[in-house]
């Protein structure tokens, strides 16, 4: 692949481990050739480094595929997911997933009957890694009140998802309510009427 293909989460192969993007730049000075300022993750084991390529150069693309599953449990060992089409069962490590434990449902979301599919990502076939929905609908199970005659706008307050994420939400919200978050930056995106 081209280096000027690349974007935050590609996929590239260096030195025989696989990378992910995690942060992108494209920067062209003045004179000569632009530059691609690049902030990798080795998918295996987690370590960041950086790195600077030039206009023209070319990467390898790291051979991951992506299977689409279902979160079953957490186990002292990690998290547990399961291909519904195969039954297929693969453990992912807690450091492979991260912060994204806080947007794993192991039953479908309020309003679906359909359990949220997460893409796990294998790298000649071992679990790397784990894409989550980039929005997921969770319940509010505690939250602060809101302060009455207090209208300022975006004021906000703490609230604690489902999964134990603490979240900053609008006055109106109160526990017991679904909220969508969006798993990028872990922020509060609007509330969702549940018909219960």
């Amino acid at each position: 692949m081209d280096v000027s293909e690349l974007r935050k989460n590609a996929k590239v192969e260096l030195d025989g481990h696989p990378y992910v993007v995690t942060e992108f730049q494209f920067v062209k000075p003045g004179k000569g050739q632009g530059l691609y300022k690049c902030k990798l993750k080795n998918m295996i084991t987690g370590a960041v480094l950086d790195r600077t390529w030039r206009s023209g150069e070319r990467l390898e693309a790291a051979n991951v595929d992506s299977r689409t599953m279902q979160y079953l449990f957490a186990g002292s060992d990690g998290f547990t997911f399961m291909d519904s089409a195969t039954y297929e069962q693969v453990e992912l490590s807690a450091e492979l997933v991260g912060d994204d434990k806080y947007f794993l449902l192991d039953a479908p979301p309020p309003g679906s009957d359909q359990p949220i599919a997460y893409a796990v990502l294998f790298y000649n076939n071992r679990p790397v890694g784990l894409d989550v929905p980039s929005h997921v609908v969770m319940e509010v199970t505690e939250c602060e009140p809101g302060v009455k005659g207090d209208t300022a706008t975006n004021v906000t307050k703490g609230a604690t998802i489902q999964t134990g994420l603490d979240v900053q939400v609008p006055l109106f919200i109160k526990q017991g309510e679904f909220i969508k978050i969006d798993t990028r930056s872990k922020s509060y995106v609007e509330r969702v009427n549940i018909g219960k």
